[in-house]
């Protein structure tokens, strides 16, 4: 499969069939993490057997939300509004993009070359990305693993505080950080399949 746009809403029964057993953005950085002894970290082995579990029972895992990421919800339109603002190219809102055995889910294309990551934030996180400048490294793996996904020259990050300024700030691909992305996902997904087939010949074991 190679790239394909769904056009559906976040979070509704489309969007969680299309990605529905591969690994998104947004879990880049579990995918990449590692434990502290140079092993695989608790929350990438996690991650890897809910996925599996999303493969084998065909239902999508179950998502957690709290106060903040409800905010972030709310405020997202209101940020986007904004940015359209200052945007000189089109927007286009989609609800997931898929390539081959990844995904993820843009809070919108920028034009033919470019996407756009929204974050709500708290008041002092807002004042410590304005002050640094500079693409928060926590969201590092998504915003460059989304331009990978996607195809993208570039993508836009924007931090949004209701009552203070907006923070917006342009990246352009990295080549050797997208390799880098895309070899951990490819080995991720190597791992995913022979974890599903172990447990799909463990089910036969137990039938027999």
């Amino acid at each position: 499969m190679g790239l394909v746009i769904f056009d559906c809403e976040q979070n509704s029964p489309e969007w969680y069939a299309a990605r529905l057993g591969i690994p998104t953005a947004s879990e880049f950085h579990t995918v990449m993490a590692v434990g502290p002894k140079g092993g695989k970290s608790v929350g990438r082995v996690a991650y890897l057997n809910k996925l599996a579990g999303e493969i084998l029972t065909g239902d999508p895992m179950p998502t957690y939300t709290n106060a903040d990421m409800e905010r972030g919800k709310e405020q997202e339109d209101e940020a986007r509004d904004l940015y359209t603002f200052t945007a000189t190219e089109e927007l286009q809102r989609v609800g997931f993009v898929r390539n081959s055995d990844a995904g993820c889910s843009p809070d919108s294309l920028i034009g033919a070359k470019g996407g756009l990551e929204i974050k709500s934030a708290a008041a002092h996180i807002q004042i410590d990305r304005l002050l640094r400048d500079e693409l928060p490294s926590e969201h590092k793996a998504q915003v460059f693993g989304s331009m990978w996904v996607c195809g993208r020259e570039f993508w836009d990050f924007m931090s949004y505080c209701p009552k203070l300024p907006p923070f917006i700030k342009r990246v352009y691909r990295d080549e050797e950080y997208i390799k880098k992305i895309a070899n951990e996902v490819d080995l991720f997904n190597i791992e995913l399949q022979q974890t599903v087939e172990y447990i799909r010949r463990y089910g036969q074991r137990e039938a027999a």
